[in-house]
């Protein structure tokens, strides 16, 4: 089986490309000359160079195909036509390509966002049935790019994945947080401390495969997510425990942190490099929950999570100490 991986320079495209290699698939990675290639170039892949905005180019990197999976995006952009154009046209060209270039393509995955549907009030658990109403261009642009992926769900097989806040080697937001837990700063953001859905990243790249190879998962849309909400307090405090630290708790005003972010940000686009923390993460942890079930996934295609959480984190905490 081929598979077209984009975004794979990424925290979990870098993953889901060494997940389908274990599989045993014939793996491409499409890829743009600016691409960091620090976590794949070592990988048995072929790297494919294609522009997200040129049709033609996109045609041939799709053409033969078996599965593409979409996770290249724009987390941080400075307004709506840069999102517009990273997240929602640059969708519609790739899979408007599968259906021109390759219309025997088995599946194409859009992994979105639990961004696209928006923060909760209330400790309410949500499904893929409730509304959406997005609170970030971020998250609007991704809620624009699933409705193009359906629409075009008539012509191709289609799958969309929501995951929540991933937790992983390779993410830099949990380094960032990591390296303070080693300072014996245990940094706790803003007076309360609302519970958020997690997936651990083997997880969800279990998750993207089984949608991508199951019949049953075509024109749905599945949230992935543990069983079990944290939050930042529960989960700092285990990180820590692995670590063998014992951190002071420093409480760190929202607005202070915030402003924090946006200097990275602003760094990381002058230097190009990727900021060491951003707005969109911090905002995930403001005083809105994040709650989300999994239960439709379970149900259709069987799926369970199966890192248990001390695992993981231990996991975490190991590839920190390298």
């Amino acid at each position: 089986m081929r598979a077209l991986v984009t975004g794979s320079s990424g925290f979990i495209g870098s993953h889901l490309t060494q997940g389908l290699l274990k599989k045993g698939f014939k793996v491409f990675c499409l890829v743009r000359k600016e691409s960091d290639l620090k976590w794949t170039k070592d990988l048995n892949v072929t790297f494919v160079k294609g522009d997200y905005l040129n049709k033609d180019s996109l045609k041939k990197c799709v053409c033969g195909m078996d599965y593409v999976f979409h996770l290249a995006a724009v987390l941080n952009a400075g307004d709506w036509d840069a999102y517009y154009n990273a997240n929602v046209l640059a969708t519609q060209n790739l899979i408007e390509a599968c259906v021109k270039a390759n219309q025997g393509i088995k599946k194409f995955v859009f992994v979105s966002s639990i961004a696209a549907s928006g923060p909760l009030y209330d400790k309410i658990f949500r499904d893929e049935n409730c509304a959406c109403v997005p609170s970030s261009l971020y998250g609007k642009s991704k809620l624009y790019a699933e409705r193009v992926v359906s629409r075009f769900g008539t012509k191709i097989p289609v799958t969309i994945a929501r995951p929540p806040i991933v937790i992983g080697t390779r993410q830099q937001e949990l380094f960032v947080l990591m390296k303070l837990l080693e300072k014996r700063i245990f940094p706790v953001i803003g007076k309360k401390d609302k519970q958020m859905s997690i997936c651990f990243i083997d997880d969800l790249v279990r998750a993207l495969i089984l949608m991508a190879e199951s019949e049953q998962a075509c024109s749905q849309t599945y949230y992935v997510t543990d069983p079990k909400a944290y939050s930042w307090r529960e989960m700092l405090k285990i990180i820590a425990q692995k670590m063998g630290v014992y951190p002071y708790v420093v409480k760190i005003p929202y607005p202070v942190l915030l402003s924090i972010a946006q200097f990275s940000e602003i760094y990381a686009n002058i230097t190009g490099k990727e900021p060491l923390i951003t707005t969109r993460y911090i905002c995930s942890t403001r005083n809105h929950y994040h709650l989300y079930t999994s239960q439709k996934i379970r149900d259709e295609l069987g799926f369970k999570p199966q890192t248990e959480f001390s695992k993981g984190i231990e996991d975490i905490v190991n590839w920190y100490k390298k």
